[in-house]
């Protein structure tokens, strides 16, 4: 079996920004993103999707912002497309399809922690993590853990990752700690680029194994000694910026593989497809769910 991991925060934001989205009167405005992922989720099922888990981010604030006071918040995400994370969780709910509602631990980690969970199952064949966002490259495993732009529909493996970051994917977390990650609020070391971290990073590693010395490293790196200096004096914070990184696979799931199979729509569907405004919706998932059963 294929497992399916989807990053539903990433997709209600998609969603919420596409242009085609803002010309679609047919849902009401309070529930056009909603409807834009419910009927992905529906669209993966139809295409042949069994066994498909959705993370979100119920509060956008986790345990990371008490690490660090800069980490990403709520602070200026439209109101109108925060209001419609609940609906969203509610109405894959509906659909039959498992949600992780993230307080504490952050959408990702739900995600993180499902992959290893699916990839420890013998039985799975392959498990697809469906987001762009850098950081789930971290939980890549060779072809047997990929990642997904569902968007572009660029997979990428581990031979893939490298390709993209210049590092595997267990260097990731060091790699977004030298580099920095504007989107969740931490800046990384100054001086320390895309470029020059993957050159590093590629020989040693980890933070922990690059040497304090630039004499001492054996890889050519422009400015590698303004490197070592910055690095040896923020080391601490570096330190802090990959547990930032570090994705939490012990997030809370309450499911194993055999409860991510979709077996069909609960009766609650039918009202929401109604008020998504395509009562077709339902139609599509009970027809699917014949099939299925």
């Amino acid at each position: 079996m294929i497992v399916h991991l989807v990053d539903g925060t990433y997709e209600l934001f998609r969603y919420f920004m596409s242009p085609a989205a803002a010309f679609d009167r047919s849902a009401p405005e309070a529930l056009r993103a909603v409807r834009g992922v419910v009927g992905s989720i529906l669209g993966m099922l139809e295409g042949g999707a069994t066994h498909l888990g959705v993370a979100t981010d119920h509060v956008i604030e986790s345990f990371r912002n008490a690490l660090w006071p800069g980490y990403k918040t709520g602070e200026g995400i439209d109101p109108l497309l925060a209001s419609q994370f609940e609906p969203l969780e509610h109405a894959l709910g509906a659909l039959g399809v498992v949600v992780w509602p993230m307080i504490d631990f952050e959408a990702d980690d739900a995600l993180a922690a499902a992959a290893a969970m699916a990839a420890a199952d013998a039985r799975v064949e392959q498990v697809v993590i469906c987001t762009p966002d850098k950081d789930l490259a971290q939980c890549v495993r060779g072809a047997r853990i990929v990642q997904l732009d569902r968007r572009t529909r660029e997979q990428r493996d581990e031979a893939g990752v490298v390709k993209k970051f210049g590092v595997a994917p267990a260097s990731i977390p060091d790699w977004l700690a030298l580099v920095g990650d504007s989107a969740d609020g931490y800046p990384g070391l100054p001086g320390w680029g895309a470029v020059s971290a993957a050159a590093v990073l590629a020989r040693y590693r980890h933070l922990e194994d690059i040497p304090k010395l630039a004499l001492e490293w054996d890889v050519a790196v422009r400015g590698a000694i303004r490197l070592a200096t910055t690095l040896t004096e923020q080391r601490e914070q570096a330190l802090l910026f990959r547990r930032l990184a570090i994705l939490r696979t012990d997030a809370p799931l309450g499911v194993d593989v055999d409860g991510l199979r979709w077996t069909g729509p609960r009766p609650a569907f039918v009202s929401w497809a109604e008020r998504l405004g395509t009562p077709a919706l339902h139609a599509r998932a009970a027809r699917l769910a014949a099939g299925v059963r």
